[in-house]
């Protein structure tokens, strides 16, 4: 289940609490089944859900598939479950992901430009007395250069209540998802970018270490997907490979949304040059909901991976053997020169001696 987003907006006026409380598709998707969502705090509650008719019963949310300059019509059941007359405020409004990777809906304040535009209930209010529903029909007209592919977004209802003791308004919103896939060429694409590695080694020169690797996963095409992720690290030519753990599959990403991802991976060698590859499965879902496998995308990336603590290790190993040289080539030197000034004392004593006239 999606959970509850709240978002405040201040202005010089007022404060502004926006609650989107729940989406239908949500709770269903959470195994609770296809009943209707609720809102409920205090003696304030109330129920949303599809209507029953030609596109079925119980829906758990709204799906279309809708050609360029095609139109659907379809409705909204609410529901007071309260003791005082509901005042609510019904519209449709884009959908996007969180960096949480919930979905969620723009706020009646923010513009739409797809199925928050094309999207009209068929009031903009509506009053409802206690214990009673109400029937809210809406159309989606899609334009004429509308591009393949696809949305989401939702059909709202909305209660905007003043809380003195905080001085603020409290907007609670309830709605319903709505995915629309517009007829035409469908090209589900996903890209990884911005691939990187980075090498956190260990005391124990001669251990291995653990790699992080980076990327953003960029839904590139026009299919609403999720993915299947594999992360590997390896030194040169392939050696001394690692397997990062089970990664969790990232949200399902509308066309031109895009989604960071971070993977660990233990047990890396420092071989000096590390390459990181990140493999990615896009999965497509469709209008049945059953899921597909694509292609997979493969992107490789290297970064450094230097052993530092060996490699000091080598350093001083080496000054230390530099010095032995060093100092045994001296101490040569020395005795030679030692050796030499004995014989030049020696060669010097016997001339000496035969310049000495005998008596």
């Amino acid at each position: 289940m999606h959970a509850p987003v709240t978002r405040w907006k201040t202005s010089t006026a007022t404060l502004l609490r926006t609650t989107a409380l729940s989406l239908l598709a949500a709770v269903a998707a959470a195994g609770v089944g296809a009943g209707p969502a609720v809102a409920a705090d205090g003696n304030v509650a109330w129920t949303v859900r599809t209507a029953s008719n030609s596109y079925g019963a119980a829906r758990s949310s709204y799906s279309y598939n809708v050609n360029p300059g095609g139109m659907v019509e379809d409705a909204m059941v609410v529901a007071n479950r309260g003791p005082a007359p509901l005042n609510l405020s019904v519209y449709a409004a884009d959908g996007f992901t969180t960096d949480a990777g919930q979905l969620d809906l723009l706020t009646k304040d923010k513009k739409s430009v797809a199925i928050g535009a094309w999207a009209h209930p068929g009031a903009g209010s509506i009053v409802i007395q206690p214990g009673k529903t109400a029937q809210v029909p809406f159309k989606i007209t899609v334009p004429d250069n509308a591009t393949p592919g696809d949305y989401v977004g939702g059909i709202l209802t909305s209660l905007t209540q003043p809380d003195q003791a905080q001085g603020i308004n409290v907007d609670r919103r309830l709605g319903i998802r709505i995915k629309l896939r517009v007829g035409g060429e469908l090209k589900p694409s996903l890209a990884i970018e911005d691939l990187k590695v980075k090498y956190d080694g260990t005391f124990n020169p001669f251990g291995k270490g653990d790699a992080t690797v980076t990327y953003k996963i960029h839904n590139t095409g026009n299919a609403a997907l999720s993915g299947q992720q594999a992360v590997s690290v390896s030194g040169p030519f392939g050696s001394l490979r690692a397997e990062a753990g089970e990664i969790g599959a990232p949200p399902e990403l509308l066309p031109g949304e895009s989604w960071n991802v971070t993977v660990p991976v233990h047990g890396a060698a420092p071989a000096v040059r590390l390459a990181a590859t990140a493999t990615l499965t896009p999965l497509l879902t469709d209008a049945s909901g059953s899921t597909s496998s694509l292609e997979p995308v493969r992107v490789t990336a290297g970064g450094w991976a230097l052993p530092w603590t060996l490699l000091l290790l080598i350093v001083v190993l080496a000054a230390v053997v530099t010095g032995a040289v060093l100092l045994r080539r001296r101490n040569r030197v020395q005795r030679k020169l030692r050796e030499d000034a004995r014989v030049r004392e020696a060669v010097d004593q016997a001339l000496r001696d035969q310049e000495t006239p005998t008596s």
